[in-house]
């Protein structure tokens, strides 16, 4: 048995931070439930579902952009930050949100973008209007084009969402002029955080929401908003969305980390504040330095997320987590899927497989040292739904990679709340924005809730015994031996959690089963799950 690297001191669950070992609750707000009858969800939906949210177990919510927003790219394009677009309610939504979540004792984190705003900002509007070297096109990164008409874009970047990442625009004589950056969508220009005014406007934002009441914040593209000085040629084009590179001169620029000092500062006036980075970096010291003392209190890990079902690599993903925070003392963090990441069922290989994949990857991380975010949905076992017409598709990957790729949409698909037909109780409305699969019948809440081997009542039991029981206790974990195709990792509690991603059935260390994902028989854990002892 041997430990794997953990933080240098153990920490009283009883006196820590709230948010490290919490269980936060990703909402994607148009697809969660619709509380006025348009076939999109919003706030007041989110309202409306607290107490099933509370039955649940979760401690917080994370709800993605609901800020004003032309939607280009589903609200991370704002166009105003300090205030609710009326899509999802308007601000009194959001008030009466906080309100209640507070009296249920959940707490709330919405998503900031600091990145960028919509080409409909204020600020944004005004810069195209301006003269180039103007203090109103200096907020954003405006530069003249290469080539002797300045015909081609300033360098090589491509957009994360296809094509480059420079749109040329027309001057006010109506002549070719300068190119923006923007590294996602052309309707998201990148913000010049070297000038003093975004960072001051950026710090208003965050003292507008937690005066509001906000727990904290999680911070879209952690590290992205510093650029490299002369914005040099990539070495190597990287097109692919969403795939970690650390030599990507688009991010991960060592300037980024003043950045989050200055946010840190803002939130420690609120001492119980949290912040939470978005942050595709491979290397685990220059992930760590996100998350030291004076920088983000988490920041998004994916290797969990990326792993495939087998025990090596899950025990290789876990390794790497904790490694990756334990020389700054950080809390690690742990997810299967968000709105960007095709939905675990579907990843696991679909149908029983899959699902059983996913109940059993849902335990391992629940056992795991740290904070937990689970995406709405996936304690219903929902799948991707990869067949969406394409007529209804709403991603900007879609029209930006030429139809080419299809993009996200397909783990957005609204929840399924109760009935037999679609759209399942999400909305009064005829259809939800994005169609619901007659098949889901069995997935929803409804049926869910009373069965007690549903993926539902498998999430509750896991969240409640996680939240009380001491044998979670301990910022490390140390690995037993194990057969080949299983893991089996204890923390110092004493909690036993044992995978099984082999094909046969395997003997269960000493140990009363407390939890299984698929129940034991004749002291055996069968393929594709996994079981607590303690």
């Amino acid at each position: 048995m041997t430990d794997t690297p953990a933080a240098p001191a153990s920490v009283d669950r009883t006196t820590e931070p709230w948010w490290r070992s919490a269980v936060f609750y990703q909402v994607y707000p148009r697809s969660f439930a619709d509380s006025d009858s348009d076939g999109v969800g919003d706030l007041g939906g989110v309202r409306e579902r607290l107490g099933y949210l509370e039955l649940l177990g979760i401690d917080a919510l994370w709800i993605c952009p609901v800020m004003r927003s032309p939607m280009a790219d589903g609200g991370y394009d704002v166009a105003d930050p300090r205030d609710i677009d009326p899509l999802f309610g308007g601000i009194a939504a959001m008030d009466e949100l906080i309100a209640e979540a507070h009296d249920r004792h959940i707490k709330v984190t919405m998503d900031l973008v600091p990145n960028h705003t919509s080409s409909r900002h204020p600020w944004f509007v005004a810069a195209l209007a301006a003269a180039p070297g103007s203090r109103d096109r200096d907020r954003y990164i405006f530069r003249a084009g290469r080539g002797p008409s300045g015909a081609q874009p300033p360098n090589n970047w491509p957009s994360i969402f296809g094509g480059p990442a420079w749109t040329r625009v027309t001057e006010a004589d109506g002549t070719p002029g300068e190119w923006y950056l923007h590294i996602f969508a052309a309707e998201q220009p990148d913000l010049n955080w070297e000038n003093p005014e975004v960072a001051a406007d950026f710090e208003q934002t965050l003292r507008f929401w937690l005066d509001r009441g906000v727990d904290g914040f999680r911070l879209d593209v952690a590290h992205g908003m510093a650029k490299p000085d002369g914005l040099p040629d990539m070495a190597r084009v990287q097109t692919t969305m969403l795939v970690n590179d650390d030599s990507d001169p688009r991010f991960n620029n060592p300037e980024v980390h003043e950045i989050h000092r200055r946010i840190r500062k803002v939130l420690d006036e609120y001492p119980n504040a949290v912040s939470i980075g978005e942050v595709w970096v491979d290397d685990n010291i220059r992930f760590g330095e996100y998350v030291r003392a004076d920088e983000l209190h988490l920041a998004f890990n994916f290797r969990l997320a990326q792993a495939a079902f087998t025990a090596a690599t899950v025990r290789a993903a876990i390794d790497n987590s904790l490694a990756a925070v334990a020389p700054v003392g950080a809390s690690p963090t742990w997810t299967l899927s968000n709105h960007d990441i095709a939905r675990e069922v579907t990843r696991y290989g679909g149908g029983l497989d899959g699902v059983a994949r996913a109940r059993a990857m849902f335990m391992v991380e629940l056992a795991l040292p740290g904070a937990v975010f689970i995406y709405n949905g996936s304690e219903l076992g929902l799948p991707n739904v990869d067949d969406l017409p394409e007529e209804v598709l709403r991603d900007p990957v879609w029209e930006r990679s030429g139809h080419t790729e299809r993009g996200r949409d397909g783990c957005r698909v609204p929840l399924p709340w109760e009935g037999a037909t679609p759209p399942f109780g999400f909305t009064a409305a005829a259809t939800s924005w994005l169609p619901m699969p007659p098949e889901w019948a069995g997935l929803t809440v409804e049926s869910q809730l009373e069965e007690l081997g549903s993926t539902l009542s498998l999430y509750r039991m896991a969240i409640q015994l996680r939240g009380v029981r001491p044998e979670f206790a301990g910022p490390r974990i140390e690995w037993y031996g194990s057969p080949a195709g299983c893991l089996a990792f204890r923390r110092p509690g004493g909690l036993v959690c044992v995978l099984n991603t082999s094909a046969v059935p395997i003997s269960l260390p000493p140990g009363e089963v407390s939890l299984a994902s698929a129940r034991p028989e004749n002291g055996q854990l069968p393929a594709n799950a996994a079981a607590w002892l303690i």
